[in-house]
């Protein structure tokens, strides 16, 4: 499995624990059930009651208790059995706890090593608490390709020029200067391009439209697939005056070998300035995702099947640099985790 274990991922959106009181999720092949204890914190819980092995997803959940549907056991948020109708609680139903935090309107579990949790080494997604709900975009999408193939897609953007021309791409990501590298814990990769004709989707928002524009966008990774991008634009030469600033995060967590869980946040600028072109960006956002990039990432998946990305052979282009030193890097700590048990 090329999975890496010790590591936070994005679990849920906060509201989504709102939303449904109790709710399965399946994230490294982990079946989970999320909830909020009696405290009012997130709790994430292994979906299998330890008695007769019955999903807890299928239970309910009262005054922080989750109390599974089918002999009534009644758990906390440390997943200890607190409530049996049978007789006393026995200590020994214990339901496995995973360390969770809330933060950065998400959910974030641990699935590794519990006493390796480290909640400072979340990445830093600041610009989603910097906005108010109504001034951001957010959603989730399940698709099935492996999370590794979905990073990858935004790790080399040029694919927007042939993918979505008609919203995001128009021919500006493949004429920009590509920058890549490694900092820290980080693949950062950066497209600019000055006095250049924006994609429709940034064109549409210029004080002239069809006018050139300077234009910068940038991706940041952090492991195990964790992107935010910048996309900065504005009429040429008063890029820094009149300039439109926005960032999306996009963030794969791995279902399984073959699904993802892609959950992306945008604001921008024009979003607060007017929070009613929140449709309109949608539309933008949801076209591109859902109606071209999934179609796209989910036919090579079925190409692809069981077999190794790299045991594929796959012929490398200069667009791929940032691609590669991603999955270089996550390959990489996957390798040194599996030593350590090894």
């Amino acid at each position: 499995m090329t999975y890496l274990l010790n590591t936070w991922y994005f679990a849920a959106w906060a509201r989504e624990t709102t939303e449904r009181p109790l709710m399965a999720r399946t994230i490294v092949g982990e079946d989970l059930v999320i909830f909020r204890a009696a405290d009012g914190a997130v709790s994430v819980l292994a979906d299998v009651c330890p008695h007769r092995f019955a999903p807890l997803s299928a239970g309910v959940v009262a005054n922080g208790v989750l109390t599974c549907g089918y002999h009534g056991l009644g758990f906390d948020g440390r997943g200890q059995c607190v409530a049996n109708p049978h007789g006393p609680a026995p200590k020994a139903a214990q339901a496995r706890a995973y360390p969770s935090v809330e933060r950065h309107a998400a959910v974030w579990v641990w699935v590794g090593t519990p006493e390796l949790a480290d909640p400072s080494v979340i990445p830093d997604l600041g610009f989603i608490d910097a906005k108010p709900p109504e001034q951001r975009i957010e959603g989730l999408l399940h698709t099935k390709a492996n999370y590794q193939l979905m990073v990858d897609n935004i790790m080399d953007l040029t694919h927007a020029d042939y993918l979505h021309p008609d919203t995001l791409g128009g021919g500006v990501n493949t004429r920009a200067k590509m920058q890549v590298e490694k900092n820290g814990r980080e693949v950062i990769i950066r497209w600019s391009a000055d006095a250049d004709t924006l994609p429709p989707a940034q064109n549409s928002l210029l004080p002239e439209p069809g006018h050139p524009a300077d234009f910068r966008n940038e991706v940041y990774w952090r492991e195990p697939g964790v992107m935010r991008q910048r996309v900065f634009f504005g009429p040429t030469g008063r890029l820094e005056d009149q300039g439109i600033d926005s960032w999306t995060m996009h963030t794969m967590t791995p279902e399984t070998e073959t699904t993802t869980h892609y959950f992306y946040c945008h604001t921008s600028d024009s979003l607060t300035a007017d929070p009613t072109i929140a449709p309109v960006i949608e539309g933008f956002l949801h076209q591109a995702f859902a109606g071209e990039d999934a179609p796209m990432l989910e036919a090579q998946q079925r190409k692809l099947g069981d077999r190794d990305f790299w045991s594929m052979r796959p012929v490398l282009l200069n667009i791929d640099s940032g691609a590669v030193r991603s999955r270089r890097a996550l390959d990489a700590l996957i390798e040194k985790e599996r030593e350590v048990v090894a």
